[in-house]
């Protein structure tokens, strides 16, 4: 597999830009303040993690089933394109679904659609890593794809902030932007394709299997999994409640709050994109993989206690910029740990699918358990946040048992 250059390298990161700005400017910021406007603030816990929980209820299965459709796409315009274009125009419905949402039903909808459509173009996206970038490239290409998340997370906060006062141009104006960086990279990517007679077979059996990767073959995989999931459980926490967090615990106007949520992810984005990027070269020069994301994974749960204890916005500030250190060492190299331990390159997608599970359950189970956690804390986010500090740790502890790599 030849070395790819810098203008692929480029186009895909604008691509992971676009499609992280879609996905995350809702969750961040206009998803939380447009339920509340509907049901007021007491409900808006409640209501939000419904939506938020089904709607990553869906991911969980939309994720690695489009990757097994895309792994058996024999379009003459590729195996991943069709997939990234009709996975960004579904997921945009859903969004102006959500922006024009007269009830929680509605939003519901809207985001359960805009959930699976989006899960079928980040299939497909990072399956473009395993079929065109070779193995000593791929911790710079994770690095790559861990610094494009806080990117995302800014420009869309600004966005939104941008915007603040027009509910609709707050949630349609990322989606525009994201969008057409996702159909730069679609119409110029020189995409794998499949000729039909090596399409891999398709039966109820194949089909149950999208969901499934043997563990006792792939032990590795499995704790790799372990690892991603508690890490992000901790982060679900996190970004689910932020603005509730900064409401009640902070004692923000709600006026300030999309301000400060920008205000905290351009902190955290400050130092997540250099510890991404020093990270991913830095795994690829020492071949090592399992110190970084063990010592990544603790920095954020120690991150998360910061925040747990914070009294006012300040403190706040230093517990996210503290978390954008941990986050961007780990997703860095995690995605390179687990490029390197997937079970098979010819159902990479379907595998990939599988093991982006462990980021798509944690969205649901947060808001599931969230409200029981908050109500053991009278009502208190620093023990909802505390919780979470304790789950990305024991993630730093399940990527010890890791073997195949060091």
């Amino acid at each position: 597999m030849l070395r790819v250059g810098r203008s692929f390298m480029a186009r895909f990161t604008l691509a992971v830009i676009g499609t992280s700005l879609v996905f995350l400017a809702p969750m961040l910021v206009t998803l939380p303040l447009k339920i509340k406007a509907l049901v007021g603030i007491e409900a808006a816990p409640s209501s939000l993690g419904l939506v938020a929980g089904i709607g990553a209820l869906l991911a969980i299965f939309a994720n690695p089933f489009f990757g097994r459709m895309s792994d058996r796409t024999t379009s003459r315009f590729g195996m991943r394109r069709p997939w990234l274009i009709g996975g960004l125009a579904g997921g945009s419905l859903g969004i102006l679904l959500i922006a024009s949402a007269p009830t929680v039903g509605v939003v519901l909808v809207g985001w359960c659609l805009a959930q699976v459509s989006f899960n079928a173009l980040l299939a497909a996206l990072f399956a473009v890593i395993p079929d065109q970038v070779p193995a000593e490239q791929r911790g710079f290409m994770s690095g790559l794809v861990g610094m494009s998340l806080p990117v995302a997370a800014v420009s869309g906060t600004f966005l939104v902030n941008l915007f603040t006062g027009n509910e609709l141009l707050m949630l349609l104006m990322p989606s525009v932007v994201g969008g057409i960086l996702v159909v730069l990279f679609a119409v110029t990517l020189r995409d794998r394709r499949l000729v039909a007679t090596d399409r891999p077979a398709w039966s109820l059996r194949d089909f149950a299997g999208t969901f499934y990767v043997d563990l006792r073959r792939s032990p590795d995989f499995g704790w790799a999994f372990a690892s991603r999931f508690l890490f992000m459980l901790a982060y679900a926490f996190l970004v689910t409640y932020q603005a509730y967090y900064l409401l009640q615990k902070i004692g923000s106007a709600e006026a300030d709050v999309p301000a400060q949520i920008f205000l905290g992810t351009l902190v955290q984005s400050s130092l997540l994109i250099p510890a991404s990027l020093v990270a991913g070269r830095l795994t690829d020069r020492m071949g090592r993989r399992k110190v970084f994301v063990f010592s990544a994974a603790v920095v954020y749960g120690l991150a998360l206690f910061v925040i747990a204890v914070a009294t006012n916005f300040n403190g706040f500030m230093v517990g996210m910029a503290l978390g954008g250190l941990g986050f961007g060492m780990y997703i860095a190299v995690d995605l390179a740990l687990v490029l390197d331990v997937l079970p098979d390159r010819n159902t990479a997608a379907k595998d990939l699918g599988v093991f982006n599970m462990a980021s798509a359950i944690p969205f649901s189970l947060a808001p599931a358990i969230a409200p029981a956690i908050l109500a053991i804390g009278d009502g208190s986010y620093g023990v909802l946040y505390a919780v979470a500090g304790i789950c990305a740790l024991i993630g730093a502890a399940a990527i010890v048992p890791v073997k195949a790599i060091r």
